[in-house]
């Protein structure tokens, strides 16, 4: 798997090759990480448990944003006198054993940005890689390519994808002002506890399903299909929050530094891609430990979740955004 490059390479596809100088403006960054999410609620229909239709569709969106990007940035051509000074940024491209060397540089800001992104990360995986499977297995009791009960689970998940997709939408549109008025650390942090929360819910739909005789046409009661849909469609807010602070915190963080925004965006991408490996590797082994089904990773995530939610709000400051905005 690879979610969280995928999800970078959109990201950076989005804002553009900027100028250097670009990147120090944090409102703008943050508006187009804003926008970012917005665009990937647009992208996410009914259509996104169906595979084929996911990446036909992921084809022509990568197509169409590359050709934006391509046509709409204005490059520079290198002239002879500028060839002393291309070498020397040649030289400072982040390759990978300077990315690792850069740990060093790292101050404790920095790095409790990337734990609350790892903590973060290794809640979303076990909800991204098994929301409609768990739909279909643990709410409407079904298996895979075993009738049609799996299949329908299956469906109302893509329904549940679809609304999250709205509402993250929304979230896209209004962070900018939430961000203004709470900072962007406390936005975090309450993303974190709200994620805790729903997939706590889902573990307790879970069991209420379980211990719930279902009718002879095996249909779930409605009850029940609300609460996981609506469950679906609260989380799409804290997942266009994760699509946007995180990239803006690092930022902020990082320029004193002066590593550059790819180093910084590699280093935050580390955060994400580790934890995503370890849910891949563990996840399975640890679900056949307590006997099957989603429950033991939607449990770990909603620990993860509550924890990155509450060192958030503790250790982040709640105007670090904007104050690096108002002292330019």
């Amino acid at each position: 798997m690879t979610m969280g490059k995928s999800f970078s390479k959109r990201k950076m596809l989005l804002l553009g090759p900027g100028r250097s100088g670009q990147g120090k403006d944090h409102r703008r960054t943050r508006i187009a990480n804003a926008y970012f999410s917005l665009f990937m609620a647009l992208a996410c229909s009914v259509n996104c448990a169906n595979l084929k239709s996911a990446f036909i569709l992921d084809i022509v969106l990568l197509a169409l944003t590359t050709y934006i990007s391509i046509s709409s940035v204005q490059e520079i051509p290198l002239s002879d006198m500028g060839a002393e000074h291309s070498a020397e940024e040649v030289q400072q491209e982040a390759f990978l054993w300077e990315l690792i060397g850069s740990f060093r540089y790292l101050t404790p800001p920095i790095w409790i940005v990337l734990i609350v992104v790892a903590l973060t990360w290794v809640g979303w995986f076990p909800f991204l890689l098994f929301d409609t499977d768990w739909m279909g297995r643990e709410i409407y009791k079904g298996k895979p390519n075993e009738g049609h009960a799996y299949h329908l689970g299956v469906r109302m998940g893509s329904l549940g994808l679809m609304l999250n997709s709205v509402v993250l939408g929304v979230t896209s549109v209004i962070l900018e002002r939430l961000c203004r008025k709470w900072g962007a650390g406390l936005v975090w942090g309450i993303s974190g506890i709200l994620m805790s929360f729903c997939f706590g819910a889902m573990l307790i739909i879970s069991y209420v399903a379980e211990t719930t005789e279902y009718p002879s046409s095996g249909i779930p009661p409605i009850g029940i299909i609300v609460a996981a849909v609506i469950v679906f469609a609260v989380l799409g807010a804290p997942l266009a929050i994760t699509y946007s602070i995180p990239y803006a915190m690092i930022s902020t963080r990082t320029e004193p530094l002066r590593l550059g925004q790819g180093l910084a965006m590699g280093i935050l991408n580390l955060a994400i891609v580790v934890p995503q490996v370890i849910v891949s590797l563990g996840s399975g082994p640890w679900d056949q430990l307590f006997g099957g089904g989603n429950s033991p990773a939607f449990a770990v995530a909603a620990v993860a979740a509550f924890c990155s939610g509450l060192m958030a709000i503790i250790a982040l400051p709640r105007s670090s955004i904007t104050r690096a905005r108002t002292h330019k």
